[in-house]
């Protein structure tokens, strides 16, 4: 197994923060380093083992699905290569899990798109037989398909703290308010319509593949004109729920090929889902570097490369 890469050190550039999983870096002329390294996190927490190759899995998922989706909106790719902006000696923790990117104002909302009826939209539908206020028909059961996929936007947690479901119309609102002198309510509809064409576009594409896509999230952010792109990463298993169609079987939890597999591992434990994340057995880090991999050699037909 690669070795894994936790953090990235890389002093060429300025380090401008760590998400859960990605380490940004400024690069002139308005642009970022992106490196996608190999944390895990869940349920919010980022987990103190890394998986090995996770990033490069993750990185090279996003390339694959930014081809396949060109069209439907701008994306943030600017096609300089990620080894040309560190120190030679930097270029080891770039290769492979790294996008020079447009520095974009990011939406204040996550764009989750939901086809199937699973997590937290199950839980709220069993209560109120809808999901963020969206009314779904009655008697439907655990991941079965909606009869049309929904656009579920939430909150953008802080560090610590949880996504939470919001209405379309507090989307709106949060829009509105967050990106003046923009129309924040107009990019808010552009984004709900181009994350649902890029979900079914993406679904009908990998279902082509033996793979359902139960559900996604994008990210949206906007250029000095207002201008919606597509950000940060795309239908990876981090930020997708990918379920093998031929053990998809309604009325239970189809296994997956993406981080729900740490997941079902950790609710096994005694563990509160705070800071710090426990350790995780060797076994577990083997099949779930193996479950992403999986993911990529379905989706795109090839391994990737060790």
């Amino acid at each position: 197994m690669a070795e894994a890469i936790f953090e990235t050190h890389i002093t060429s550039l300025p380090l401008i923060g760590r998400g859960k999983v990605r380490d940004l870096y400024a690069v002139v002329e308005y642009k970022l380093l992106v490196v996608a390294t190999d944390r895990l996190s869940a349920f919010d927490v980022v987990l103190p083992d890394p998986i090995p190759g996770k990033g490069k899995v993750l990185t090279a998922i996003t390339e694959f699905w930014l081809e396949q989706l060109a069209g439907i909106v701008p994306d943030h790719r600017t096609g300089i290569d990620p080894t040309s902006v560190v120190a030679p000696e930097e270029r080891d923790q770039v290769v492979g899990r790294a996008m020079v990117v447009k520095r974009l104002q990011p939406l204040p909302i996550e764009a989750v798109v939901r086809g199937y009826l699973i997590g937290s939209g199950w839980k709220e539908y069993q209560q109120k037989g809808s999901v963020c206020g969206i009314a779904l028909p009655a008697g439907l059961r655990l991941a079965e398909r909606l009869p049309e996929p929904i656009f579920t936007p939430a909150t953008k947690a802080e560090a610590g703290e949880h996504d939470e479901n919001i209405s379309f119309e507090q989307a709106e609102a949060l829009c509105a308010a967050k990106l003046a002198p923009h129309d924040g309510a107009a990019l808010a509809r552009q984004a709900k319509a181009a994350a649902l064409a890029l979900y079914i576009r993406a679904r009908d594409y990998a279902a082509e593949r033996g793979i359902l896509i139960a559900d996604t999230k994008f990210e949206f952010g906007i250029d000095a004109a207002g201008v919606l792109h597509l950000i940060d990463e795309v239908l990876t298993p981090d930020s997708s729920r990918f379920w093998p169609a031929d053990a998809w079987q309604p009325g239970t939890n189809p296994p997956s090929f993406d981080k729900q597999y740490v997941r079902d591992y950790l609710e096994t434990l005694a563990w509160d889902k705070t800071a710090p994340g426990p350790r995780l057995p060797e076994e577990v880090i083997r099949k779930t570097a193996e479950k992403y991999r999986e993911a990529y050699r379905r989706l795109v037909g090839r391994s990737l490369p060790e």
